[in-house]
């Protein structure tokens, strides 16, 4: 099943000098082991292939049902270096809302996982 990351996640970013972070929350606790499994620190590398720079690093929060990613190389320098229209990393947050995942059909269903559309 085709899942839209918007659907069953909400996500917030910001920055600190030349790394963009974006924290991805699952909207439901059952969601959360999705995003463990499906929401990879490659997934996300393959997503701003040709937008960041550096390597993606991912952190699991299990106790926020959450999942924290550094983007390395995504500001140009930063947000008092950068020429770049969202110097701060701001727009990385609804960027990753856009990647679709690709979950077992028997995994989406357990859990209840709304269909893309």
């Amino acid at each position: 099943m085709r899942v839209r990351l918007l659907d069953i996640a909400h996500a917030r970013s910001g920055d600190k000098g030349d790394t963009a972070n974006v924290g991805v929350i699952a909207l439901r606790p059952e969601w959360y082991p999705v995003l463990v499994s499906h929401l990879t620190r490659e997934r996300v590398a393959e997503h701003f292939h040709g937008v960041i720079g550096g390597p993606v690093e991912r952190f699991e929060l299990p106790n926020l049902g959450a999942l924290n990613f550094l983007l390395h190389g995504a500001l140009d320098g930063g947000g008092t270096l950068s020429l770049k229209t969202d110097a701060q990393g701001k727009v990385y947050s609804t960027a990753l809302l856009r990647l679709v995942l690709d979950v077992p059909d028997a995994e989406a269903r357990a859990v209840g996982l709304p269909a893309a559309a």
